[in-house]
């Protein structure tokens, strides 16, 4: 058994305010108790991994779980203008590879994901696949993340670091 599976990664959301509350799977995750929710930008943890479209730096397998992940969620229309706000925070700041939403919003479109695909993306990277399959269980549609984007995710998993994952996702873009 893979050490990882037995241990879970705390997971933080940064709520915007900007989507349907009702349609918000950040706050699922948190009313599930699976991840913990801050509006105040101040309340990230200092040391967590930022999934962050915009990162320079790939997330991969040899990145450091310790202080957890992040993820903002925000609308896509925003995201532009929200990241930056982040920039001065003591965060890794990440990009998750190329990957294809499952979500009913942005089905089979490339990179929009939204916060539970994020997380559980970056789970699955990280070794951590049983906590990825749990989180995606809350939502209908979740099984399907992980169907549509198996073969990518296993070769993310293998990569030794983030030039390797920039290698892997070109064979899928």
């Amino acid at each position: 058994m893979n050490y990882k599976s037995t241990r879970s990664v705390k997971l933080y959301i940064y709520h915007a305010r900007q989507c349907d509350p009702k349609k918000c799977t950040g706050k699922k995750l948190a009313r599930f108790g699976l991840a913990h929710l801050f509006e105040n930008i101040q309340a990230i943890p200092r040391g967590s991994i930022l999934l962050d479209p915009m990162a320079e730096k790939a997330l991969s397998p040899a990145d450091s779980t310790s202080r957890g992940i992040t993820v903002l969620d925000c609308s896509w229309n925003e995201v532009e203008r929200v990241f930056p706000q982040l920039q001065m925070k003591k965060l890794q700041h990440r990009a998750l590879p190329y990957l294809v939403a499952a979500n009913p919003v942005n089905f089979g479109k490339p990179f929009k994901l939204n916060s539970v695909e994020a997380f559980a993306a970056s789970l699955y990277i990280l070794g951590y696949k049983e906590q990825a399959s749990n989180i995606l269980s809350k939502f209908n549609w979740g099984h399907t993340f992980l169907e549509l984007n198996h073969e990518p995710l296993e070769d993310y998993s293998r990569a030794k670091d983030s030039r390797e994952m920039l290698r892997i996702q070109d064979e899928y873009m």
